[in-house]
């Protein structure tokens, strides 16, 4: 390989050309892994803060036992008016807030897909995920 041939796969991308497929109303899917290492995939609001994702859970779910057990996780999107357009990240959570602190991340998401505050107030964590690996995609005829 020389200098001048790219360290990815043909269309293959970075964080910093998938980051704007995450920063839209479209659902997500996140995939946690269960306790015996098989993936459980639930769709999900998601944001960005940052170089990190963003998502929140009432406390105590499925996914938040998982992501406190294991916080290996992959996130993708499908955008809303274009199913040919998608992303991917698979990264680690590496951090979780709870209780008040988190209200204002709960808030921005909500509002990106509702435009509202998110009405439950109380009982919600948020995890930041770190992106490793990053792809996107748009296909075009």
């Amino acid at each position: 390989m020389d200098a001048a041939t790219p360290a990815v796969a043909p269309n293959m991308s970075d964080w910093t050309h998938t980051k704007p497929y995450f920063e839209t109303d479209a659902v997500a899917h996140l995939a946690t892994l269960m306790r015996d290492g098989s993936p459980h995939s639930i769709p999900l609001w998601i944001g960005v803060d940052g170089d990190r994702l963003m998502l929140f859970t009432e406390v105590d779910t499925l996914k938040d036992r998982n992501l406190q057990r294991d916080p290996r996780v992959a996130v993708s999107v499908t955008a809303a008016d274009n199913s040919y357009s998608m992303a991917f990240v698979r990264g680690v959570a590496v951090e979780r807030i709870d209780g008040d602190e988190a209200l204002p991340y709960v808030d921005r998401i909500s509002r990106l897909y509702t435009g509202e505050e998110y009405g439950l107030r109380s009982g919600l964590a948020v995890w930041f995920i770190e992106p490793h690996k990053a792809w996107s995609r748009t296909y075009e005829d």
